[in-house]
């Protein structure tokens, strides 16, 4: 299969799939300065952690190209790098990803400014097409897991939209899919946000990869009645012991799983586990604007008036997952092995 990446970088301009009206419409729009990829990183026109780190790198990148244009090098550069890059993680709060990529190009640069805009944008190139890598390699190492004539039950969209490309838990389905197993996905529409049902069935149909929707109160009925093989779901940040923050309704996904005595599966790089957060409570949990629940595609779906609250990410516990499928292998409790892995990533 080709690797379709949500994001594109050509002569100094970001250019993103707005994510927010896929799949009715497939529309680019253009990030020429790091305020632009806030704001698009912010209002979910790119979600999905790996993205959203890709996409945040590039901005640091921006901000360092629009310095080196107007001649500011050296300390002047580092400053407005450094504010850009403040920016940037003020965006969202959870997807850990977001803040490994801004600690790479955080990095020191060259003190003359064209040098230093094309390092840095070499730089976030370079994390784009490694989080790619990483991707195919959890869809290698996934598909062992994945016997042939499957049924995936899948959770919001860790897909290639997600990602740089190729995807984390749909990266583990196209794995499965070129070892040449048959494998079909049950996909959860994934309220409040839809993204399994706008984006997940998008990017598996337009793959030609059989998807089936379902509403996300029917998940455990249909593993009751043994139409689920495993779960596999992405992740936004994995704590130390093993806990996984992901989209809101994973928690739910996971103790139906466990109850019907079936695998779950977390599939996410290495950028994706926070080694300063020993376990799952401290992960802070974005809360985002009400209005998501009470409206669907701005239409009213809840009285007027009526209070609602949107936590975006739910935590489950590391004993509920049966293995965090990772580019450097699978992982399987207890996991007490993960730091091992990051000490590893990095020397």
């Amino acid at each position: 299969m080709d690797v379709f990446s949500p994001l594109g970088w050509r002569d100094g301009v970001l250019h993103l799939l707005d994510q927010r009206r896929l799949p009715t419409e497939e529309r680019w729009i253009e990030c020429r300065d790091e305020a632009a990829v806030a704001e698009a990183i912010r209002d979910m026109t790119v979600r999905g952690a790996p993205a959203i780190g890709c996409t945040a790198a590039f901005g640091v990148a921006l901000a360092a190209l629009r310095a080196a244009e107007s001649g500011a090098g050296g300390p002047e550069l580092r400053r407005r790098v450094g504010a850009a890059a403040d920016l940037l993680a003020a965006a969202r709060p959870t997807a850990v990803n977001l803040f490994w990529a801004l600690a790479e190009m955080r990095r020191p640069v060259a003190d003359d400014p064209g040098h230093a805009a094309e390092e840095l944008a070499a730089r976030a190139v370079g994390i784009w097409r490694d989080d790619i890598a990483r991707c195919v390699a959890i869809g290698r190492a996934g598909a062992a897991l994945v016997p042939d004539g499957a049924t995936i039950l899948t959770h919001c969209n860790a897909g290639a939209l997600a990602t740089g490309g190729y995807g984390t838990a749909l990266g583990v389905v196209r794995g499965a899919v070129e070892a040449k197993k048959r494998v079909r996905v049950l996909a959860d529409e994934t309220r409040p946000f839809l993204q399994g049902a706008r984006l997940t069935a998008w990017e598996l149909h337009r793959d030609g990869i059989e998807v089936l929707l379902i509403a996300d109160g029917a998940a455990a009925w249909m593993m009751a009645r043994g139409e689920v093989t495993c779960v596999v779901v992405g992740a936004d940040r994995i704590a130390m012991n093993g806990d996984v923050a992901n989209k809101i309704g994973t928690y739910g996904v996971a103790l139906a799983a466990h109850e019907h005595g079936l695998p779950f599966y977390v599939a996410a790089p290495l950028s994706t586990f926070d080694p300063n957060c020993a376990h799952g409570g401290l992960i802070p949990i974005e809360e985002r604007d009400p209005d998501e629940v009470r409206r669907i595609a701005g239409i009213a779906i809840a009285p007027a008036g009526v209070g609602a609250l949107n936590p975006a990410f739910d935590v489950t516990p590391a004993k509920l997952v049966s293995a965090i499928i990772t580019e450097r292998g699978v992982v399987r409790p207890p996991f007490a092995s993960l730091r091992n892995l990051l000490t590893d990533e990095g020397s």
